[in-house]
């Protein structure tokens, strides 16, 4: 709950007791008027109450305002914080967006044999496609009567832009998290490529560490960025890098714990659709259509099959481990409906 004491009565009360703070800028204020403005029409769509969400909407710009005045300062290895509650925060902000009747799980016999392998002590990977920053908490909704510790225990691999950005500092904060700089931003600031691999090393290092433990669950999106249109206007799902499901494989083989990968789909792009082209700069702005979410567990994926197939080269394997991850997640991707 809100810990202000200021009594809101309409999305418009919060946004303008905002506005009169001083460390909002006028940049980030526009973008979280027009995020709930869009919130708003969302909700009067899908017949909802304005007032329901009213909590939601001052924790959010109560939060961004903490972040702004003093930014949490994110570990390799993330622990969520839970009290408050920015789990549960970000569930129910993006609760408000969601269709739930329309929106669907597929592939659950997949599901029961995740969570069973994880019952067990082994691990699982996730290599996903990405559509929103929101992903995680999308994925909780959908599993929220199926396998709601799965979504809650996974730990997700977030880019500095959700550790950073203070609109989506506060979902981040409520998820288990290993801060891993993206490969694509090295360019951009050479001077702080070698902290940055530094920094990636400790964070796998550290994933080593806990794989060790089993029973743990590692969400991944090796296409490295959000899935966007083409120029067609059709929504595709980026290619993945072997690169990276290559260094996750190594990484799962290392701690000696057996662990099983599946690909998994999400289709999100409804609920807060990036920017049509790929922004360096943080504060992009925030749009949302709302409507239903869907995610596919697809089939596991046996890491060592192109090797029993009697293929060599370990480049080439290592192309068709990627192409295999990406088609069955393209595939679902492809044949579920918005």
């Amino acid at each position: 709950m809100n810990s202000e004491t200021t009594v809101f009565s309409s999305f418009s009360d919060i946004l303008t007791h905002y506005q009169k703070k001083e460390c909002f800028s006028p940049k980030i204020f526009e973008i979280c008027k027009g995020f709930y403005e869009a919130y708003r029409q969302v909700l009067k769509h899908l017949g909802r109450h304005e007032s329901d969400y009213l909590d939601v909407c001052a924790n959010h710009m109560q939060y961004i305002e903490k972040q702004i005045v003093t930014p949490y300062q994110f570990e390799p290895y993330h622990h969520a914080i839970r009290d408050p509650d920015y789990y549960q925060f970000g569930i129910d902000c993006i609760s408000g967006l969601v269709d739930q009747e329309t929106s669907t799980v597929g592939g659950k016999e997949n599901l029961e044999k995740i969570v069973e392998y994880l019952k067990k002590g082994e691990n699982v990977i996730f290599f996903a496609n990405h559509q929103i920053e929101a992903d995680p908490q999308c994925l909780a909704i959908l599993l929220r009567d199926l396998a709601p510790e799965l979504a809650k225990e996974t730990i997700y691999i977030a880019g500095d832009r959700v550790v950073s950005d203070p609109l989506a500092v506060p979902f981040s904060i409520g998820l288990n998290l290993l801060c891993i700089y993206s490969k694509k931003y090295f360019t951009i600031h050479p001077e702080e490529r070698e902290s940055k691999q530094l920094h990636n090393k400790r964070a796998m290092q550290q994933l080593s560490e806990v794989l060790k433990e089993g029973g743990r669950s590692v969400f991944l999106a090796p296409s490295g960025g959000r899935d966007r249109k083409n120029d067609q206007g059709e929504l595709e799902v980026h290619p993945f890098d072997q690169q990276s499901i290559e260094m996750f494989r190594l990484t799962a083989k290392k701690s000696g714990v057996k662990t099983h990968f599946f690909p998994l789909m999400l289709k999100t792009h409804c609920i807060m659709p990036p920017p049509e082209s790929i922004q360096v700069e943080l504060g992009e702005t925030r749009h949302t259509e709302g409507g239903a979410i869907h995610a596919t567990f697809c089939d596991e994926v046996d890491m060592d099959q192109f090797e029993k197939a009697g293929i060599k080269d370990k480049h080439e394997i290592r192309r068709l481990r990627a192409e295999e991850f990406w088609q069955q997640v393209a595939k679902a991707h492809n044949s579920t409906p918005n």
